[in-house]
């Protein structure tokens, strides 16, 4: 397929002939991701004449990959019969995310133009909290008997399957609880008498509807599935959730935990999409905390006045220790962080993180200091000035790396984002630790 700019070109100039038979060949060919993001470069007009010119199909699969403000505009610009149409060919969880990302007025028109049963299953996803399973699960699903056969599920498959968010894995279900799970490979590699019962996997790994959605969404990356059902505290089964479901809460959560790391306050909505006043808002919390907390580096520095002015080229240290020191205690917080965002770290883990963290930092604080205290003998002769630097400097990179791999834990331990104690936080501690550090040594080494 072209690339984007040419499949515009193409598209605008079919338009503009008024080519509309040529246009709805050529946007059929289209994969609906592509066309999602092509109509959304569009005038609202020409978006929605486009997109009339589409299967029903085509155009509810389009509208799913549509960003919450293209979605809006273009069902402002709909008819009931038209935004009926869509609701109808969209999946439940598709449509429940849609109706998350919009204002209460277009809410109101969606669930007045839906079908009951559309409006009850809705109804039925958004009562869970969140950041639950049941929040981001769908209900359209195959169930199959114990008792079939498999050609018999295969019959099934095909009446009901086109209206299914996946075929490929299949519940065998009895009074809605939940017995075992079989893949259409399975069914595809057995003879049509063959009993599901024989076939399927009785040993279902499933989430609850409370559980958080992102320890289900590493269920995916644990297991490899494609699809995970959920079920109620009694074991019926309610719905699944799918791997695509999965990526969405996957780069959520990665999005969000990128902002506090960076300390800013998460935001739904794209760059772009932000006001530059929101971004300030999100932004100055953080900015204002940590500079008012960097005034206790002030005082320090303050306190050894005296110091200065006996040796001022103390003074041109501080930078490169303070450097050192926030770089150190921000390459532990980082792995830890991720560590724990993917389950290989516990809390119970920490006094081994710390012993670990604790060799890793004399290897790298002697190979420092060794560096740096023959760099300054060599650039002042002064070889108490050197180890000096070089003793201040392992105290930093130790008290640092520990700093680093405990504060992610503890804010772990106390329910809190651990990304909150990401390079921001932790330079500005480490900062005022690696000056305390300095001139206790000097103090305690130069008799100052």
């Amino acid at each position: 397929m072209t690339d984007m700019t040419e499949m515009k070109e193409k598209i605008s100039e079919l338009f503009n002939k008024k080519k509309f038979g040529e246009l709805a060949k050529y946007i059929e060919d289209i994969n609906s991701v592509d066309a999602a993001e092509l109509l959304s470069d569009m005038e609202i007009k020409e978006m929605l004449v486009i997109f009339r010119l589409m299967t029903k199909e085509a155009a509810a699969d389009v509208f799913s990959y549509m960003e919450p403000d293209v979605c809006e505009k273009l069902i402002g610009a709909m008819t009931d019969k038209e935004l009926e149409e869509v609701l109808d060919e969209l999946f439940i969880d598709d449509t429940v995310d849609l109706i998350e990302e919009m204002p209460a007025n277009v809410v109101n028109r969606l669930l007045r133009v839906a079908d009951e049963e559309t409006r009850n299953e809705i109804n039925t996803i958004l009562k869970y909290p969140k950041d639950s399973a049941g929040s981001i699960m769908t209900t359209e699903y195959v169930k199959l008997n114990e008792g079939s056969t498999v050609g018999e599920a295969i019959k099934r498959i095909r009446s009901v399957g086109v209206d299914k968010e996946t075929i490929y894995t299949c519940y065998v279900t009895e009074n809605r609880k939940l017995k075992g799970v079989v893949t259409v490979k399975d069914l595809l590699m057995n003879d049509d008498d063959t009993p599901i019962a024989d076939i399927m996997e009785k040993n279902v790994i499933s989430a609850s509807t409370k559980d958080d959605k992102e320890d289900v969404a590493r269920m995916f990356d644990k297991y490899d599935f494609m699809a995970i059902p959920v079920v109620d505290s009694d074991g019926m089964l309610v719905g699944i959730v799918t791997f695509d479901d999965a990526i969405d809460v996957i780069q959520d959560e990665t999005t969000e935990d990128m902002s506090i790391m960076a300390a800013v306050s998460p935001s739904d909505d794209s760059y772009f999409d932000t006001s530059i006043f929101t971004h300030a808002k999100n932004r100055i919390i953080w900015l204002l905390v940590l500079m008012l907390s960097a005034t206790i580096t002030g005082v320090m520095i303050t306190k050894y006045e005296d110091a200065f002015k006996v040796m001022p080229i103390l003074v041109s240290f501080i930078p490169m220790l303070m450097d050192t020191g926030g770089n150190c205690g921000s390459q532990s917080s980082t792995l830890v962080i991720r560590g724990i965002a993917l389950d290989e770290i516990q809390f119970k883990d920490t006094f081994k993180v710390m012993f670990k963290e604790f060799r890793i930092a004399l290897i790298v604080s002697v190979i420092l200091a060794l560096v740096n205290g023959i760099r300054i003998y060599i650039m002042y002769g002064d070889i108490m000035l050197a180890v000096v630097i070089a003793a201040s400097l392992i105290g930093t990179i130790i008290i640092a790396k520990m700093i680093g791999c405990l504060l992610p834990l503890g804010a772990k331990k106390c329910g809190l984002d651990p990304a909150i104690m990401a390079a921001p936080l932790i330079t500005t501690i480490v900062d005022n630790c690696s000056i305390l550090i300095y001139f206790k040594t000097a103090s305690i080494m130069l008799g100052l």
